[in-house]
């Protein structure tokens, strides 16, 4: 009897321990579109500064972001990275996000382009204006009007791509285009535009961070606060190694970035955010940083627009507990 008992003790043991061997080893799927402000995570797999740091992650290309999001909703992918006011969007009643990390912010590669006779904001009253709704473009257009004490019904707004929006401005179809590189250099170099305002003048607007849901955050602490290392150490390798890094990026983002020198091109409209800009965005619960604001800024502006199904605070998403790695 007691070797049967103990018998059935080690094969219970040897069955406990092959379940916490397989919860150890669980790979963490991380959505993303393709964007040069994801390309460290592709340092952080191919050095394997996840593994060494404890925790096994796959890298997902997905560019269609109601997919994306839904996809994270219903645990299929358990992280993903986006911009700060895109989140929100996509969260149903009941179903919150935490941000843990930011990864990026635009600065210069997002802006504003217009006629050269259009010399501040509220030359565009008035005005045909391109941008893409329901975009970052948007975002970014209705935040930076409504500092200046406009909204939306101050222009005739054309809706279309951030592309098309550059292309339409370049042959003087629109007074104006919200768009991003390369379009917007383009249309601020043509001969009857000029770059009327960009992401570099309001730093921490477009910011792309990593979000996860509260289930993931508290199962997953340790492998998360580890994937925050190995990006911080994959920061360091580009300070370091910029030549190599920059192949290796431009690799695994493939796509309209898959040639190094359009990668490097496209990372100089935006930088890296590293521990000391992350704990200076995030802030801390008693002295919230940029991400509060323009977490609020999105939260009002979509909320105006019916596109926030949910009744959501700033505090309810920022998540404090990982930056520190």
């Amino acid at each position: 009897m007691f070797r049967k008992t103990a018998k059935a003790a080690l094969l219970a043991a040897t069955f406990a321990l092959a379940l916490i061997g397989t919860a150890e080893a669980e790979t963490l799927k991380l959505g993303h579109s393709t964007w040069v402000g994801y390309g460290p995570f592709f340092i952080a797999e191919e050095k394997g500064f996840f593994k060494e740091e404890g925790v096994d992650i796959q890298l997902v290309t997905m560019e269609d972001t109601p997919a994306k999001m839904a996809a994270l909703q219903a645990g299929q992918i358990d992280l993903v990275a986006s911009t700060v006011d895109e989140f929100p969007i996509y969260m149903p009643p009941g179903k919150m996000l935490r941000y843990i990390l930011a990864v990026d912010n635009s600065k210069g590669g997002d802006g504003i382009v217009a006629l050269k006779e259009i010399t501040k904001l509220t030359d565009l009253k008035g005005k045909k204006v391109a941008f893409e709704t329901g975009s970052v473009s948007q975002f970014f257009f209705d935040a930076v009007i409504k500092e200046a004490g406009m909204s939306e019904s101050d222009v005739e707004v054309v809706n279309m791509t951030a592309t098309d929006a550059g292309v339409a401005f370049a042959a003087r179809q629109v007074d104006a285009a919200v768009t991003w590189e390369p379009a917007l250099s383009q249309g601020a170099n043509a001969a009857h535009g000029h770059l009327l305002l960009s992401s570099a003048d309001k730093p921490g607007l477009i910011t792309d961070v990593v979000a996860v849901t509260p289930e993931t955050a508290t199962k997953h602490a340790a492998e998360l606060k580890a994937f925050v290392r190995a990006w911080y150490r994959a920061l360091d390798f580009i300070k370091t190694n910029p030549d190599e890094a920059i192949k290796i990026m431009a690799a695994g983002a493939g796509g309209w970035l898959a040639d190094p020198k359009v990668f490097e091109d496209t990372l100089r409209g935006i930088e890296y955010l590293d521990k000391p800009m992350n704990e200076k965005f995030f802030g801390t619960p008693e002295a919230p940083g940029q991400i509060s604001q323009t977490l609020g800024y999105a939260l009002q502006i979509w909320s105006e627009k019916g596109r926030i199904q949910a009744d959501i605070k700033p505090v309810d998403m920022i998540d404090y507990s990982f930056i520190g790695g």
